[in-house]
C-alpha cells in the first residue's frame, strides 16, 4: 500500500475506531490547549491493535487532523506530550510494543507545530544510524564497537558460570572458535527531562546478546538531545550497561 508520511486531513475518526490513548496540551503553538489521541482497532480476543493513527483536535477551530503512522499495529500504544525542541510547545511521542521476544518497540515524536506534523524521531531511522561491531576476545571478554561514533566497551564474562564458559572458551582463557554478538534495534525508549528545564530528551536502550537472543550481554544506553535538525547523543557519548550476576557461594 502506498504510504504518504505527512497525509493529513480534516475529518473526525471513524465511528468504528477505539481511542487507545489520550493526552490535552498545545501542540501547535497557538497557546489553545488541542486534544490528542492514538485512535485504532482492537481485537475482541487480542490486546494486538491496528490501524493506529495519530488524531489532533485543534482546540481552537475544533477541526480534526489525522496522521497516519508508518508503523501502525502493535501493543499498549500511548502518547506522551512534551517539549522536546526547546520552542515551548508540546511535541508528541508515541510508543508501542511489538510483542516479539526480542521485546522492541515501536517510538515517534512528532511536532506538530502550525498544525503540520513533522517526524522528529523515528525508530528505524535511528536503528540504523549507528554500526556495531560484537566481537568475543581470548581471556573471557567481548569488545563492543560503535563504528559510527568511534567508541569501544568491553563487557567482562569471567564472572558467567563454568558451564556457559566451556562452551566458548578453552581451559586456558582462549576462545575455541571466532565468535560474534550484535547490538539490536531499539528496545526501549524513554522521554526524560534530565536538566530539569522542561526540555525533554531521549533515552535509547538496545539490548546487545550473544550467541542467541536469550544470551543477554548488556545494554547500550544512549542519552540524546534536540541540536535543531535532529536527536543526537550528548557530546556524542554512550554508556554499556553490564547484567549483573549471581555472586559466588
Amino acid at each position: 500500500m502506498y504510504y504518504t508520511p505527512f497525509y493529513q486531513r480534516q475529518t473526525q475518526p471513524s465511528g468504528n475506531s477505539y481511542i487507545l490513548s489520550y493526552a490535552q496540551g498545545d501542540v501547535n503553538g497557538d497557546y489553545i490547549p488541542d486534544l490528542v489521541y492514538l485512535v485504532g482497532q482492537k481485537s475482541p480476543d487480542s490486546p494486538y491493535t491496528t490501524d493506529i493513527t495519530l488524531v489532533i483536535q485543534d482546540g481552537k477551530t475544533q477541526l480534526f487532523y489525522s496522521v497516519p503512522l508508518k508503523t501502525n499495529q502493535g501493543y499498549q500504544p500511548s502518547l506522551f506530550l512534551g517539549d522536546f525542541t526547546g520552542n515551548k510547545v508540546n511535541d508528541i511521542f508515541i510508543r508501542m510494543d511489538s510483542g516479539g521476544s526480542g521485546g522492541f518497540g515501536y517510538f515517534y515524536v512528532y511536532s506538530f507545530l502550525n498544525n503540520q506534523p513533522t517526524v522528529l524521531f523515528d525508530y528505524e531511522t535511528f536503528d540504523d544510524l549507528y554500526d556495531y561491531s560484537v566481537i568475543y576476545q581470548d581471556q573471557y571478554r567481548v569488545r563492543v564497537t560503535n563504528q559510527t561514533l568511534g567508541l569501544t566497551f568491553m563487557i567482562d564474562l569471567s564472572n558467567r558460570g563454568e558451564e556457559y564458559l566451556a562452551e566458548i572458551y578453552n581451559s586456558d582463557g582462549t576462545l575455541i572458535s571466532p565468535l560474534e554478538g550484535s547490538v539490536l534495534g531499539l528496545n526501549q525508549l524513554y522521554p526524560i527531562d534530565f536538566n530539569g528545564d522542561g526540555i525533554y530528551e531521549l533515552y535509547a536502550l538496545q539490548r546487545i546478546i550473544g550467541r542467541y537472543n536469550a544470551d543477554g550481554l548488556g545494554l547500550v544506553q544512549t542519552p540524546l538531545q534536540w541540536d535543531g535538525q535532529r536527536f543526537k547523543p550528548f557530546i556524542e557519548n554512550q554508556y554499556v550497561a553490564v547484567l549483573g550476576q549471581p555472586l559466588n557461594p
